[in-house]
């Protein structure tokens, strides 16, 4: 692998033995905070060693994701990784010699949830002792979280931050030879690395990374600390893998970022943005090209002008407000206000008239009022969001706002949430309701969750469409005339053209 000396061992890293613990470098946040200079190098994954080929010969891997679309791609490149390792995919536990969790930081419940699931290890564990189970991804890059494993859950083999995932070999290595708890997280990001192996799922969709980290640092957010700083692919790295994406077949890719709006932004040699890279992926043979998640503040004209091109380019937008409250924004952080996100949603709704605007809103931030509330409120009907993901805050330890007074009642946020709920879910349903009738394309995904008999698909405005129709329609596209519209989802029929 070609990587330099800095790749292997952060200036932050520190080697500790112990009849336990095999500690290379240790999460901190406020190293993680810190946004230098330092020029960031793209470097190759390269071949492995002949040893870790065979590493995993005649042995299976689970990897469990949690969070978000970013989670699930690392996850791919795990995957990728312990595959040129020799291992294969399994989805039962008691098959695994190795589980990895890859983990999500962003509310509370989801590391809850997580530290369930390292709990049960342990009996799996007792039973089987060449079990290797390891913890990925954003819960790792938290101070607290890795001094709360290695005190309380000693059965863990393998910690690994969201920078090291290409060193995965070597650190399972060391695990299952050393005997010990190995830990290496890196507190600052390393080089972007390219050619990383991927294990993609169904053939039919794709989620291509175009850059890393944000620089945002929303009081809120543990993004910034767990993620690092913004940095983005070089445009030929992203259209090239783009461009075999369409080779393959794959019918729709997705680019993902923390903040997508922000690519380019640190290229020293080129001036080259989003709209720059989403006008060239425009030109490629590739059916649908959707892109998550947009910061507001950085979503300029450029990006607008080009997307209204449509072609391969969705008409569907994710876009984050937060809180329709000035005064709960600059609580926030947030680098914009209630006007200059609405003079936004104006420019979009001109340049594509059908476009789908969807969103994210936090209720029961510390010291949002009742009229702050209802700006978020009014905001909402004004902009007449598809759909929204709502959420009730959660305080995330390191983070500004987790220093800030909780001074609302659990009670006051719970119906807050489920006012906001009532109100969206009525503009939903109404806006669904216009599509009756209405014949859609639909690229078809797979079986309903629920009814086998029936299939299930995306619009081209990401909506979930639900009909009867063969198999042989999966990774297809038809078109569906909608019959019976429901508040989050379409039902309807397949119409046949000649």
């Amino acid at each position: 692998m070609t990587t330099t000396d800095r790749n292997n061992l952060t200036q932050d890293s520190k080697s500790i033995r112990s009849n336990k613990f095999k500690v290379l470098s240790t999460p901190n946040l406020s190293l993680g905070k810190r946004r230098g200079k330092e020029e960031i190098e793209v470097v190759q994954f390269g071949d492995l060693p002949q040893e870790l080929h065979r590493l995993g010969e005649g042995k299976h891997y689970l990897i469990r994701t949690f969070g978000c679309q970013m989670n699930e791609h690392d996850s791919e490149v795990m995957a990728g990784i312990l595959e040129n390792m020799g291992y294969t995919a399994t989805e039962q536990e008691e098959d695994a010699d190795v589980i990895l969790f890859n983990t999500c930081a962003i509310r509370e419940n989801a590391e809850d949830k997580v530290f369930g699931h390292l709990g049960r290890m342990k009996t799996l564990k007792r039973e089987r002792p060449h079990l290797i189970v390891g913890v990925a991804g954003c819960m790792s890059q938290e101070e607290s979280v890795v001094n709360t494993i290695m005190q309380k859950y000693q059965h863990i083999d393998l910690i690994l931050g969201t920078h090291n995932i290409h060193r995965l070999p070597y650190l399972l290595q060391e695990a299952l030879y050393s005997k010990e708890m190995v830990v290496e997280v890196w507190s600052k990001e390393g080089d972007i690395v390219e050619n990383l192996p991927k294990v993609r799922q169904d053939g039919l969709k794709a989620w291509v990374n175009i850059m890393y980290g944000c620089d945002k640092f929303c009081t809120y957010c543990i993004v910034p600390y767990t993620r690092g700083k913004e940095r983005s692919r070089h445009p030929e790295d992203v259209i090239a893998e783009v461009r075999e994406l369409a080779r393959l077949g794959y019918q729709e890719v997705t680019l993902l970022g923390q903040n997508v709006n922000a690519y380019g932004k640190d290229f020293s040699h080129i001036q080259y943005g989003f709209g720059d890279l989403m006008d060239e992926i425009r030109k490629i043979g590739i059916p649908r090209v959707r892109f998550t998640t947009s910061y507001p503040s950085d979503f300029d004209q450029h990006l607008i002008d080009v997307l209204a091109k449509k072609g391969n380019l969705m008409e569907h937008i994710h876009l984050p407000v937060q809180s329709g409250s000035n005064a709960m924004l600059k609580l926030m952080a947030r680098k914009y206000t209630r006007e200059t996100y609405l003079d936004l949603v104006h420019r979009i709704k001109e340049a594509i008239p059908d476009v789908s605007l969807t969103t994210d809103i936090i209720v029961g931030f510390p010291g949002e009022t009742d009229e702050m509330f209802e700006e978020t409120l009014s905001l909402v009907k004004e902009v007449e969001y598809d759909s929204a993901f709502t959420f009730i805050y959660s305080p995330r330890e390191g983070t500004p706002a987790a220093k800030m007074q909780d001074d609302i009642s659990e009670e006051v946020k719970k119906e807050r949430l489920q006012h906001l709920l009532d109100v969206q879910n009525e503009i939903s349903r109404r806006k669904n309701e216009a599509l009756r009738d209405q014949v859609l394309e639909v690229l078809v995904e797979g079986e309903s969750k629920t009814n086998p008999d029936v299939l299930a698909g995306r619009t081209r405005t990401n909506k979930l469409v639900h009909f009867k129709g063969d198999t042989s329609s999966i990774g297809q596209f038809v078109y569906v005339r909608i019959t019976d519209p429901l508040t989050w989802t379409l039902n309807g029929e397949q119409v046949f053209t000649e």
